[in-house]
Formats: structure tokens, sequence, C-alpha cells
């Protein structure tokens, strides 16, 4: 992608989509390399026990693609500065994850050009599932 600079953000502006399909796979993958191995987001029949119809995708594995996103975004010259995030659904493996953000505002401070965003991961439902808040640093051109 190429460098997005603060002067060509406009507030109203979305940003574009990411698009992630998490497999059972992925949650393996993810497990191993976070730590979490809690069994509902491996074990079919504990996740069925709980009333869910299948595992669950990990809460942190879609914050991790929402910080995929604004980092695709802004390019090898911005800067995360902050982001948070709440997890109000659930995502199941093989359902297809729509990573989204919109600029909320753009401002200069301190010297920085700093651009806040409203984010989110949409299920297939067109649910906000994890939704969330950033800030980022973009260079000027």
């Amino acid at each position: 992608m190429a460098q997005v600079y603060f002067d060509d953000v406009k507030e109203g502006q979305e940003i574009p989509t990411l698009e992630k399909t998490p497999t059972t796979r992925t949650l393996v993958q993810w497990a191993g390399a976070s730590g979490d191995f809690f069994e509902l987001h491996y074990d079919k029949d504990f996740a069925k026990s709980m009333g869910y119809p299948n595992v669950l995708v990990h809460g942190r594995l879609e914050a991790a693609y929402l910080t995929q996103l604004l980092t695709d975004w802004i390019g090898e010259k911005g800067v995360l500065k902050k982001m948070s995030v709440q997890y109000r659904g659930n995502a199941f493996p093989g359902q297809k994850l729509l990573c989204k953000g919109k600029v909320t505002k753009k401002y200069q401070k301190d010297g920085e050009n700093l651009v806040e965003l409203e984010i989110f991961v949409e299920n297939p439902e067109g649910q906000k599932i994890t939704p969330g808040s950033a800030i980022v640093a973009l260079p000027k051109k």
C-alpha cells in the first residue's frame, strides 16, 4: 500500500477494509503464540457445553487483525499511538470477518499530526463484534 499522509486524510473517510477468515488451524497457531489455551477456542464439545455451536475465535486475535488493519493503512512512516477494543460478539472459524475503520477526527497536537479512528470487526451478519478506537500519527507531505 502507498504511504498515507495527514494532508490527504478527511474526517468521515473510510480506510481500506481488511478481510480475514480464521480457521481452526489459525486458532491453534494463535493459542500457541499467545499462550491462550482456554478450551472454548479449540474443544468443540466444550464449546457446545457452554451453549455455542462451535469453538470461538479468540478476541485478542480479532484485536490483532484490527492492529494489522491500522498498520497496513498508516504505512512505514505512520505510528500507531493508541488503540482499544471491546469484545461484544462472537466469531467462529470459517466465517469471513471484515475489519473496518473510519476517520472521526484529525488535528495537530504537540507537533504531531494525529488522526482518530473508529475501528471494528464485523461478522457475516453485519454486527460490530469487536468495536474500538485508535489514534495514529501520520507524516505530512
